[in-house]
């Protein structure tokens, strides 16, 4: 086990975390190593799904973000516009303050289709050259989801501060659950006693809690943001509107359909917003980032309180079943299709839905299962490269879900015959076997049965 929880939520903008946020980390990297090297020119190239999906997802304005020295945690509004502004507007790109180059991202971001780099479908390659128009350095990276970015020679590039060893690591949900049962606590309580190898009592809460708070402005933001998402398919936000007859003094409360509302009403909050380029926690992606907060927001507001510990524990838990995926198979949609997106975020909050409602750590491991099960096989194919349709709504179904798979699980004594690790091994198997057109690249499925004019 190499990563942290707070590797794998992480604050970013949208609409991707694969095709925006990795992007924008790894033209960061390449502009820190570059440090006092003589510098006159910089091109980037963008091979397989980043270059066949790029352009709806905004992967050159990441580029152009992570050029100007701006990371995807701490980029503001004001950040962007004035960076796009000037690389746009006047083809300049300013590395730091002594040193501005001319760039056109039209001629220096070059999108290469039908070319692939050897170890993912998400690779970009960065070259600069000096004054004599010689090559000075180049350095290629792949974005393999959920922000996370390798060197060009496939190791991880991660990003918590010490490499010291955790004191109780796993690799598969088995020696997750052995690990408990040796320590006798709970997943959460696992989880923490690891967490604290990278970062103090105090700073993990804070962090923790910081997420949430992330969480549920990005859901906010959405219910109360009308108007039409960017990106030529005019699609409309429609979580005000749900919202709007949620909070109807008319509204008649029905227990049986209003579970599936207010569900459906903050995941598509949050993935409206991210479809709008706004700032959301990869949880444990950017295409899938509405699952996690919604079923966590439904727990607090409807079912309990607002409780510390409680977000603790889901955010803890839902990170050590997302970490499981993350090393055993994989966050990214290029590779594995959306079963490795929505799946996966079901599957994560499913299991921490479960361990805050009292489950045992077998009833944890069994709705993470059923979570993922039940998303065995899903494609990725994003209409006109955009995180809209069918990705929206899909991070509704993928919140019902989840709560349908706790549900399930706390009803049982948790035994049950697929084990998690095994629908990891399947969910890995069936995305190397999926069609390399229904894995993001917006050449099959819904992506080519609808047009923009049909929209």
């Amino acid at each position: 086990m190499t990563h942290s929880v707070l590797d794998l939520f992480s604050v970013g903008i949208g609409p991707s975390s694969s095709h925006t946020v990795g992007p924008m980390r790894a033209a960061l990297l390449f502009l820190q190593s570059l440090n006092t090297l003589d510098i006159k020119r910089i091109t980037c190239e963008l091979y397989g799904s980043l270059a066949l999906t790029g352009k709806g997802h905004g992967t050159q304005n990441a580029i152009i973000f992570g050029l100007s020295g701006l990371q995807p945690e701490t980029i503001s509004s004001q950040d962007q516009i004035a960076a796009l502004s000037q690389t746009y507007d006047q083809h300049t790109l300013t590395l730091n303050p002594e040193l501005s180059i001319s760039f056109n991202p039209d001629q220096d971001i070059l999108f290469l289709t039908s070319q692939l780099m050897p170890k993912h479908s998400n690779g970009l390659t960065f070259s600069a050259y000096n004054h004599h128009n010689q090559l000075v350095v180049s350095r290629g990276y792949y974005s393999v989801g959920g922000g996370f970015i390798c060197d060009q020679d496939g190791t991880p590039i991660v990003s918590h501060r010490s490499h010291k060893k955790c004191p109780h690591p796993f690799n598969s949900a088995a020696e997750l659950i052995s690990a408990c049962k040796q320590e006798k606590c709970s997943i959460s309580q696992l989880m923490h006693k690891n967490e604290l190898t990278w970062r103090s009592e105090a700073e993990l809460k804070s962090d923790l809690l910081n997420l949430w708070c992330v969480m549920n402005s990005s859901i906010e933001r959405g219910l109360h943001t009308e108007g039409v998402l960017p990106g030529g398919l005019r699609v409309k936000r429609r979580s005000p509107e749900l919202y709007g007859r949620l909070m109807s003094p008319t509204h008649s409360d029905n227990s049986k359909t209003d579970i599936l509302d207010w569900l459906s009403v903050y995941a598509m909050a949050v993935n409206e917003e991210n479809a709008a380029g706004g700032r959301v926690v990869t949880a444990p992606t950017n295409g899938a980032a509405g699952i996690i907060p919604a079923v966590l927001k439904y727990y607090l507001e409807h079912l309990s309180s607002l409780d510390e510990h409680a977000i603790i524990d889901y955010l803890l838990t839902a990170g050590a079943i997302g970490i499981l995926y993350k090393e055993g198979a994989s966050l990214s949609a290029a590779e594995v299709g959306c079963q490795g997106e929505v799946g996966v975020a079901c599957s994560m909050a499913a299991g921490a839905l479960t361990a805050i409602q009292g489950g045992t750590i077998w009833q944890v491991e069994n709705a993470a299962e059923i979570g993922m099960e039940h998303n065995l096989g899903l494609t990725c194919d994003p209409v006109g490269g955009l995180v809209q349709i069918p990705c929206i709504e899909r991070n509704t179904m993928g919140a019902v879900k989840a709560v349908n798979a706790s549900r399930l699980a706390l009803n049982s004594n948790g035994r049950h015959l697929v084990s998690l690790d095994k629908v990891i091994a399947t969910m890995m198997k069936t995305g190397r076997d999926m069609q390399h057109q229904y894995k993001e690249t917006s050449l099959g499925g819904l992506a080519i049965q609808v047009n923009m004019s049909e929209c």
